[in-house]
């Protein structure tokens, strides 16, 4: 069996919905597609045959591991989330100390991370730095640039 993968609401929603886009809407149109290229004759010498085919054998690769995605996948609860510490869908506001830029992100499970949101994962440098600090501390960071220390002003979540 697959590992289990941990998702928000949101994250699995997004999951949920892109296998639905797929099987009702990019499925019959692939198969169209095949249709179409069967009734134009000699299938050993037709490219877009050939090309239909394909695209339909991605389409349900991906359709199958959508499928096994959602069915290994767990609703991550931050109803009762302790907020003394940074933990996995904390909301942390954090400042370095080098250059005194604040930022908050929020930590999530790998798969969910997007540094345009504001989401990064708790797998990456600065999520694993962070992870278990409360606030005030003064966490040192390891990232391929070398230490950087980000003091920890607030935990939401």
């Amino acid at each position: 069996m697959s590992d289990i993968t941990y998702y928000t609401e949101e994250g699995l929603k997004k999951l949920k919905d892109e296998l639905h886009e797929l099987e009702t809407f990019e499925r019959p149109r692939v198969s169209q597609q095949i249709a179409e290229a069967r009734d134009k004759g000699d299938l050993s010498e037709n490219a877009e045959y050939d090309a239909a085919k394909e695209a339909q054998g991605l389409l349900e690769m991906k359709i199958s591991q959508l499928k096994t995605l959602i069915s290994t996948a767990r609703v991550l609860d931050d109803t009762d989330m302790d907020t003394s510490k940074v933990l996995i869908l904390s909301k942390v506001k954090i400042k370095n100390l080098k250059n005194g830029m604040e930022v908050q992100y929020t930590l999530v499970a790998e798969n969910e991370a997007n540094l345009k949101e504001k989401k990064i994962s708790v797998d990456s440098p600065i999520g694993k730095g962070l992870l278990g600090h409360k606030v005030g501390d003064v966490a040192d960071v390891q990232t391929p640039g070398g230490i950087i220390q980000f003091e920890i002003i607030e935990i939401s979540r």
